[in-house]
């Protein structure tokens, strides 16, 4: 049924004449070059993320373009705003790396200040890494006017010696020649032709999860993701989305009647489909937590994994490209694979449900996206774990299972409090195999911000280890799956005085995935002595932003949100 439409004088950004906000607003805007006839159109905000410091940005001021082009096209007027740029690859040099996770509220709070406080009638956001996507889902819950999500695409990857290779693998081997397993020479081969264009990273890591993610919610074009960056797919849902945004503005269709519950559910299960990235599920907890909907996210990628197969198996789960995934149908296709177990019901920002988005799809490569009657895998990629060590949660990337895959172990603790004293141990040859290593004090209080374990994992694979070590952590991890048994995100975590605070070396733990638990064989008045010993840790900061996030955020079964309704759900 087509919405009702609005008049011109029903947008908030139209002031009544003759007030002193329409007077000085009129006065700024005559001087930029508007005409009357522009003021009172839907203003919408173009937020673009330009960056020249990491290629997945360096292509959005073109986007940024074409899209206010399309916008005006449309009767529109929009005003280009832009917000903090995180690539992991380049802002993780600082602080170890713990700017990356809270850089994704600096976003929503920037997009918040810019927007509001304009009274802007609508957002289109472009996406692009890693955090921009979440923080842009955030923005739009918490302002709640009407906001479309533009797929900004991924980049080609290059081949070297016949063999493909793409960012994540350099990421990968530099791991492996920290322990002396690549060559440097063959190390600085791989970034010479790893990256081939503009776009975020191409396999089924946290950009492309996410950029999936935003569709199934019902926050993009149907069809949109996953696309090649500068590709005429892209250019023409830029086009599309800038048209599009402005019929949403007068249909005064909102994030939240798109952010509902069913809406996460559906978009958990895409992400379990097609073995996304676990931050995922951290992130969609945050944009719940803004959209106001009463959902533990985490419970239900638990409930979920039990009965949702593994429908694609594209990089660095399988072997598919993520072109391959894209010509196949994309996250579209995964969804009319799983369209039995959706909530199709949902309406999304195309003004229809999903059902209608999803009645003439079909999906052209029976195994890039599997049916669901023959899945590439049945049993869950992405496991939760709880447990005396986990009380709350720990998560488990596992890929598609193979007779080799570890899904069980059990080992006496080595700590450590930092990833670089782990590294050395290793390098140093001190660690053994049958080891549980445990990375502490890198969660979202206790980084400050969430440092990154990959780079253990990785030198620990490079160093002949990866299938006779496990590794336990508080801290997030890489989308790439790995080949020992590695827990992730355990909460509560170390700054929150979680068992992780309270292992010692020599501790035995047992983790088991297909029981789905992860246990610290200390017995309970030892532990009760230890937590009694245990002291919180004092601020790291004492001023800046990660000050300001480290005193504020919440846990990661809240989002790890700044909002202080979560905040008060901790204690």
């Amino acid at each position: 049924m087509a919405r009702a439409r609005r008049d011109a004088a029903s947008l908030r950004s139209n002031f009544e004449p003759g007030t002193s906000r329409w007077a000085v607003r009129r006065a700024q805007w005559r001087a930029l070059g508007l005409s009357d006839a522009d003021m009172v159109k839907p203003k919408i905000a173009v937020v673009n993320t330009s960056s020249e410091m990491a290629i997945c940005f360096s292509h959005l001021d073109g986007i940024a373009a074409r899209a206010k082009d399309a916008i005006r096209a449309a009767g529109g007027l929009p005003f280009e705003i832009r917000t903090a740029a995180p690539s992991d690859f380049i802002i993780s040099a600082g602080r170890r790396a713990t700017y990356i996770l809270p850089t994704r509220d600096l976003i929503a709070n920037d997009i918040e200040v810019q927007v509001e406080g304009a009274q802007l009638d609508g957002m289109l956001m472009l996406t692009s890494c890693d955090k921009t996507v979440p923080g842009q889902l955030m923005a739009a819950a918490r302002l709640d006017i009407p906001t479309l999500m533009v797929i900004c695409g991924y980049q080609s990857s290059g081949e070297l010696d016949g063999e493909h290779v793409d960012i994540e693998e350099v990421f990968l081997h530099a791991g492996y020649h920290a322990q002396g397993a690549t060559s440097f020479e063959r190390l600085r081969d791989m970034t010479e032709h790893a990256i081939q264009s503009p776009g975020v990273c191409s396999g089924m890591g946290t950009a492309n999860s996410m950029h999936s993610v935003a569709e199934a919610l019902g926050m993009a074009l149907a069809g949109a993701a996953p696309v090649a960056a500068n590709s005429a797919a892209m250019w023409a849902q830029v086009e599309a989305a800038g048209s599009r945004i402005v019929d949403m503005v007068w249909e005064d269709l909102r994030p939240r009647e798109i952010l509902t519950a069913a809406a996460f559910r559906n978009a958990a299960r895409v992400n379990l489909a097609q073995a996304g990235s676990i931050n995922c599920i951290k992130h969609l907890q945050a944009i719940a937590v803004e959209a106001g909907v009463n959902l533990d996210v985490y419970e239900v990628f638990d409930t979920e994994s039990r009965r949702v197969p593994v429908l694609t198996a594209v990089r660095p789960i399988g072997p598919h490209s993520i072109e391959a995934f894209e010509a196949a149908g994309g996250a579209r296709g995964t969804m009319k694979r799983l369209e039995p177990l959706l909530e199709t019901e949902a309406l999304t920002c195309t003004g229809q449900t999903l059902a209608e988005n999803l009645s003439d799809v079909r999906v052209a490569d029976d195994d890039v996206i599997r049916p669901l009657d023959d899945p590439h895998g049945t049993e869950a990629a992405i496991v939760l774990l709880t447990g005396s060590l986990a009380p709350r949660t720990g998560i488990v990337k596992v890929g598609l299972r193979t007779p080799d895959r570890k899904l069980a172990f059990r080992g006496p603790a080595r700590v450590f409090e930092s990833s670089a004293d782990a590294e050395a141990a290793l390098k140093a040859g001190r660690i053994r195999r049958g080891e549980v290593l445990v990375l502490r004090r890198q969660g979202v209080r206790g980084g400050p911000g969430m440092g990154g374990a990959s780079r253990l994992v990785f030198a620990v694979e490079g160093a002949g280890l990866g299938a006779d070590v496990a590794v336990v952590t508080d801290g997030q991890l890489s989308g790439l799956v790995n080949k020992g048994l590695v827990v992730g995100e355990v909460q509560p975590e170390w700054a929150d005085g979680g068992p992780i605070a309270l292992v010692r070396d020599g501790d035995m733990i047992a983790i088991d995935v297909t029981a789905r638990s992860i246990e610290l064989e200390v017995p309970a008045q030892e532990l009760d002595w230890r937590r009694a010993a245990f002291v919180p840790p004092e601020p790291t900061s004492d001023s800046g932003w990660l000050s300001i996030y480290e005193r504020t955020v919440s846990d990661l079964r809240h989002g790890a949100s700044l909002i202080p309704d979560a905040r008060k759900k901790d204690s």
